[in-house]
């Protein structure tokens, strides 16, 4: 073959370079087409729900959005579109912004951000900015347009730094650590105090997990109050599936089938099957109530008997110190209606020194009003007597209530435990609502029974009178 003429190089020249730049336009503009670019040496392409999670996230990006939920099962590739192939794409619309992504450890963290990271070293030119040389560790980066990626393990540090978008991966590690309620109560305190505040104004945040128990971080989240968009995917589809798929369909059958998802749910067994594969967590029953007899309401039975309202608390005076895990004080509201059914209306709960104990009672108190009757327990001797008159002095107007406890925890607990076996208990909506079902459930052999503790003592409040405390002045609390 002949040497090609000047015209007809510069001519091919020319239609390479429209190729290029019209390729540059689309994966910088298009999260699918930089997707769809990006795995193709693999030979990979986007099944149906990953352009579903690619159209999620281009909400996000675009401002359409600023809470992203997506649930989805193990081996979903869920963490190849959301921490590996968004962040690199979201340099490329935002250059000169912030990512802090998370996992529940720091390994797991670093290996998305090394992964983003060898994106953006590979098809840098066509992104359109590329890693400055001498800020490039995995777990902190910055790019050639400003931009800033830091990689940080659950309840790791994050002070100092400000982002733009949060990405949070898997915050659960395994299911020991999810069925233990400390665990979860600390991952909820790091992203609410730690990770949350870090956010810029306007910062958006994308959670992409498998559940694992009702009350994981995607359970508190749902029940926060705050607006999320949840996208959830079960491994096989129910009624009303977001792809369209008819009941029992795989989620990724050319990767999956429904035969392959079945044997695993043989074996993994129906509880860990019901919340890693179709993203709806179950508690563990316990020994004394059945929470799934539990029905949530949306709002206030009307036409309650004047009276039929009690505040019960059980008390602690302990603050928390550094890993320990004290008891709780708990102020359980619970109404009794006129068809006989009773509704846990609010649960207070917190942790202090005894003034702060005092405070959060007389503020609970100031809240629910003179109209409904506050039940304390009296401890045995002269401590508990003074206790008890020197909360109530300092209740003043109230109706208060104080019997000592009698029995073992289970049989005080029993009575309500009746009710709620027959449906005869039931709550009203609210962010308390995961983990008082769960100790409920883990009842009598979990880490907490404070909720127990005051759940019974309102419920004997409601069906057994009660002799009034007794006006003697006493000592600060001291419990």
């Amino acid at each position: 073959m002949g040497c090609a003429t000047p015209t007809t190089l510069t001519a091919r020249q020319q239609g390479e370079a429209r190729r290029e730049r019209a390729l540059r336009l689309a994966i910088r503009g298009r999260l699918t087409d930089w997707a769809c670019f990006a795995l193709a040496p693999m030979r990979f392409e986007p099944a149906a729900h990953h352009r579903l999670l690619i159209n999620e996230l281009e909400q996000v990006a675009s401002g359409d959005n600023d809470r992203l939920m997506l649930l989805l099962p193990p081996g979903s590739a869920k963490s190849t579109y959301a921490s590996l192939l968004f962040p690199a794409w979201w340099f490329a619309r935002h250059p000169a912004s912030s990512i802090i992504a998370t996992s529940h450890t720091a390994a797991l963290a670093q290996h998305f951000g090394r992964g983003v990271r060898t994106l953006i070293d590979e098809h840098g030119a066509r992104l359109g900015y590329g890693v400055v040389d001498a800020n490039r560790a995995a777990h902190r980066f910055a790019t050639t347009r400003g931009g800033q990626y830091l990689a940080a393990g659950a309840r790791q540090a994050v002070t100092g730094r400000r982002a733009d978008l949060l990405l949070i991966d898997d915050p659960v590690r395994n299911q020991a650590d999810a069925d233990n309620a400390v665990a979860r109560e600390r991952l909820w305190d790091w992203y609410r105090s730690d990770l949350v505040t870090r956010l810029r104004p306007g910062g958006r945040v994308v959670l992409v997990m498998t559940r694992w128990h009702p009350d994981d971080l995607g359970g508190r989240l749902l029940g926060s109050g705050d607006t999320w968009r949840v996208v959830r995917l079960p491994a096989l589809a129910e009624a009303n599936d977001p792809l369209g798929r008819p009941p029992g369909a795989a989620l990724w059958p050319a990767w999956e089938d429904e035969a392959a998802v079945l044997r695993k749910r043989a074996i993994v067994g129906e509880r860990a099957f019901a919340a890693l594969f179709q993203q709806s967590p179950r508690r563990m029953e316990g020994q004394l109530f059945t929470s799934s007899r539990i029905a949530i309401l949306d709002e206030v039975p009307p036409g309650v008997p004047a009276g039929l309202v009690v505040r019960a608390w059980d008390l602690a005076a302990t603050a928390q110190h550094g890993g320990s895990d004290p008891d709780w004080t708990v102020g359980l509201k619970l109404m009794r209606t006129e068809a006989g059914r009773y509704v846990v209306l609010d649960v207070a709960r917190f942790r202090g020194a005894p003034a702060e104990v005092e405070d959060g009672i007389r503020r609970v108190a100031a809240r629910d009003g003179l109209g409904v009757t506050i039940g304390l327990p009296r401890d045995p001797g002269q401590a508990g007597v003074h206790q008890v008159s020197y909360l109530t002095a300092r209740l003043a107007g109230h109706r208060v209530r104080a019997s000592p406890e009698t029995g073992a925890k289970e049989t005080r607990a029993m009575p309500i435990a009746s009710q709620a076996e027959v449906g005869n208990l039931a709550l009203l909506r609210g962010n308390w609502n995961a983990v008082f079902l769960d100790e409920l459930s883990g009842f009598p052999n979990g880490g907490k029974d404070d909720q127990v503790d005051a759940l019974s003592r309102a419920f004997a409040m409601l069906t057994d009178g009660g002799a009034p405390a007794r006006f003697v002045r006493g000592p600060v609390l001291t419990r």
